[in-house]
C-alpha cells in the first residue's frame, strides 16, 4: 500500500502497476458523493464541444463539491467516468494528461471508463462522477 494524503492506493504484488488510475483505495473520513458533473460551466454555458474541453471542466467542476465540502483533490477515492465517444477518448488521450495534472496533479483513484451512447443532457460529451473522503469533522 502506498499512502497518498487520506486516500491510500491498493497494489497487488505481480500485477503490472496501473497508468492513470489505481486498482484499489482505502479511505477514511467522512464519505462524499459527488453527483455526475458534465462539462458546462457553472451558469450553464458551454466553452468547450470536444471531448477534452469538456473533460477539463467536468473534473473542475467535480473538484469544486468536493472543495465546497472542505476537501482537495487527493480526498477523490474513487471516480466514474462517462463518455459517449471511447474512439474520441483514446484519441485524446496524450491531449488528456495534462488536463488530469493540472487539477489532480499524481492522484489517481480508483477509476472505472464508461462508453455510453448518450448522455442526459444532449451537448455533454462527458459525465464523472466521483466519491471522496473528507477529514472528520471535529
Amino acid at each position: 500500500m502506498k499512502e497518498s494524503g487520506r486516500v491510500d492506493i491498493v497494489e497487488v504484488a505481480g500485477w503490472p502497476a496501473p497508468r492513470g488510475y489505481a486498482n484499489g483505495t482505502i479511505a477514511r473520513g467522512r464519505a462524499l458523493h459527488v453527483a455526475g458533473q458534465i462539462g458546462w460551466r457553472p451558469d450553464g454555458t458551454w466553452e468547450h464541444d470536444d471531448l477534452v474541453g469538456q473533460f477539463g471542466q467536468a473534473l473542475d467542476n467535480v473538484l469544486a463539491v468536493v472543495r465546497a465540502a472542505g476537501g482537495a483533490a487527493w480526498n477523490i477515492a474513487s471516480m466514474t467516468v462517462f463518455v459517449t465517444d471511447i474512439q474520441a477518448y483514446r484519441d485524446g488521450a496524450r491531449a488528456l494528461g495534462p488536463v488530469w495534472k493540472a487539477r489532480m496533479e499524481r492522484h489517481f483513484p480508483a477509476m472505472a471508463l464508461i462508453g455510453v451512447a448518450a448522455l442526459v443532457e444532449p451537448r455533454a460529451k462527458v459525465e464523472i462522477q466521483a466519491i471522496a473522503h473528507l477529514p472528520e469533522v471535529p
